[in-house]
């Protein structure tokens, strides 16, 4: 890979990464002395509610030995998983942020309560990887973590445990201080604000940090949660998290006789609605941006806050995503630009991307973001990986990697252990507008992510008619004005990502697909080839799992436009084909 006209762009990003690393170590030289550096936690006035569901099977599978998380398993044979060598990085993250502590806390029995002493007592001691643990959003994980689960840690515990666990309470708030002051990626200040505010809570003796986390916490939301609702890095799965720690805050204020500051009010009254739009009758998110599987436990419990009966929201232009229904069909698309540089960590190149689901079967999927694999990951983030088209085998964004000569392999390698495989490039014009044709509800979108490289621009229509459970789509493929004899053919893959649940037939005219729960839909397309090739599902639940994808081929050298149906032929039993669907 070259970097060509983006080599700027990479000399640019060096050049601030360089800048924001000298301004950190000049702060650890001349910074005033830490809020905490003199204080003690002398006790727990509160421990917070941690939201998220527990499953006290996962117990006995820690009590044997067996540590599954971020989908990869390690067995430790009776020895402590802060001693062996992680089996991925997420992995790691989530043994060291303590997070499954609460599976331990719902087995609710002397030795499940032993045993997450013992592995507290491990991590206090300095057993494991200090660099792992040591990461901003780790750090701030577990420092909730063991104050969230604090009544399991210590009920029966010795007073020199008890003192030690104090201690690393202590240790915890004071490193997420200096990490707000020294300056951390947009995100990990988030996750740092949020977890001093439930230590100012819920510790006495470091009541000094909860005036400046609450300051610091106000300031990020206000910047990072945007006007409908959505986060700055337009992923849900950033967002579904980050509510089930803003929720039990809020509660945490109130439980002190604290006033919640408004910026978090506000927040969780905008983003809860975002979530709805997102979401399909599978009880699960879109998979866009940075989402992978969903604990769909964990969404209903979020969206219990919100009202049992709430409509979801059907446009959010700032988080750049649109949602269609009618009768039992779903429309969720992607029609927004990739988020800033520093957000980006996670973003997928799926720009005109769209899933589409029929009651509770999904029909359209993404491939979605594994738990984990770094190589998987990049690859899932790719146009191939989504519902839109491709062009040239490219994507519409570029990521952060290597390539061109020697200085600049070594910038990017550089760059990419400081600040990850961002977005370095990706459409600047998208542009998406909505209305209503009859019965039908259509949505026109485009984007420029190709223009640049590959002379074509992207747009694409939805038509929804959900009474007739019908749904038209059209492609175009626009060649800008360029100078004589530089139009170049390039090839072009309309793909549409198949739930591995739904079977495909071919038929004369074009594709018949079935669900389990006993509908038939048709899918048929003009003005390009249509072929059946296979896929992956990274978000299952279990796992990666094989699937299907239909794939409209064309090669495109003038202004050329595809159109395409899907078509309800039958429908799932106890709903009638048309209107009453």
């Amino acid at each position: 890979m070259r970097w060509g006209a983006d080599r700027w762009r990479l000399y640019r990003l060096v050049g601030r990464e360089v800048a924001r690393t000298a301004r950190a170590a000049s702060a650890r030289l001349s910074a005033p002395p830490d809020i905490l550096a003199r204080v003690r936690v002398t006790g727990l006035v509160i421990a917070p509610h941690d939201l998220r569901t527990s499953d006290a099977t996962f117990a006995d599978d820690i009590y044997a030995g067996l540590f599954v998380f971020a989908g990869r398993s390690l067995a430790v044979s009776g020895g402590s998983p802060f001693d062996y060598t992680p089996p991925s990085p997420e992995w790691a993250d989530v043994l060291y942020g303590f997070g499954w502590l609460r599976h331990l806390r719902a087995a609710d029995t002397a030795l499940a309560r032993s045993n997450a002493r013992a592995f507290v007592a491990d991590f206090i001691a300095g057993r494991g990887d200090a660099a792992l643990a040591r990461q901003t959003p780790v750090a701030a994980r577990r420092l909730i973590s063991f104050l969230s689960q604090s009544p399991l840690v210590l009920e029966g515990a010795d007073h020199a445990f008890y003192q030690a666990f104090l201690k690393a309470l202590a240790r915890g708030a004071q490193q997420l201080e200096r990490d707000l002051r020294r300056g951390v990626p947009p995100q990990w200040r988030l996750n740092a604000a949020v977890a001093l505010c439930f230590a100012g809570l819920c510790c006495e003796g470091i009541q000094p940090i909860l005036r400046r986390a609450t300051r610091v916490l106000s300031r990020e939301l206000d910047r990072q949660i945007m006007a409908d609702g959505g986060h700055r890095s337009r992923d849900p799965r950033f967002a579904m998290e980050l509510l089930l720690d803003l929720l039990p805050l809020r509660q945490s204020y109130l439980s002190r006789s604290v006033e919640p500051p408004a910026a978090l009010l506000g927040a969780i009254d905008r983003m809860l609605p975002l979530l709805r739009l997102l979401r399909h009758a599978d009880a699960s998110l879109s998979h866009f941006n940075g989402m992978g599987a969903t604990a769909a436990d964990h969404l209903a419990t979020l969206l219990i806050y919100d009202g049992a009966l709430a409509q979801p929201m059907m446009h959010a232009p700032n988080s750049g995503y649109e949602r269609l229904e009618g009768g039992r069909i779903v429309i969720v698309a992607d029609v927004g630009a990739p988020p800033p540089l520093p957000y980006s960590l996670n973003a997928g190149a799926g720009c005109l991307s769209f899933e589409m689901s029929s009651g509770p079967q999904r029909i359209v999927i993404n491939c979605g973001l594994p738990a984990s694999g770094p190589e998987l990951r990049r690859l899932a983030r790719t146009t191939a990986a989504h519902s839109t088209a491709c062009v040239a085998d490219a994507s519409s964004c570029r990521f952060l990697g290597s390539g061109g000569w020697w200085g600049e392999r070594v910038a990017a390698r550089w760059l990419e252990r400081r600040v990850g495989p961002v977005v370095l490039r990706g459409p600047a014009a998208v542009k998406a507008e909505r209305s209503d044709e009859g019965p039908a509800t259509v949505l026109a979108a485009r984007h420029d992510g190709y223009a640049r490289d590959h002379g074509i621009v992207h747009e694409r229509r939805w038509q929804l008619d959900g009474a007739e459970g019908r749904l038209d789509g059209q492609d175009a493929f626009l060649r800008p004005a360029t100078k004589a004899g530089r139009v170049r053919t390039q090839d072009v893959a309309i793909r549409f990502h198949l739930h591995p649940a739904i079977a495909v037939r071919s038929l004369e005219d074009g594709l018949e697909l079935s669900s389990p729960l006993g509908e038939v839909w048709r899918f048929h397309a003009t003005g390009a080839e249509i072929r059946l090739e296979e896929s992956v599902y990274f978000a299952g639940l279990t796992g990666a799992r094989r699937t299907d994808q239909i794939v409209l081929h064309l090669p495109v050298h003038d202004d050329v436009r595809v159109d395409w149906t899907f078509e309800r032929l039958a429908s799932a039993p106890g709903h009638a084909p048309t209107a009453a669907a």
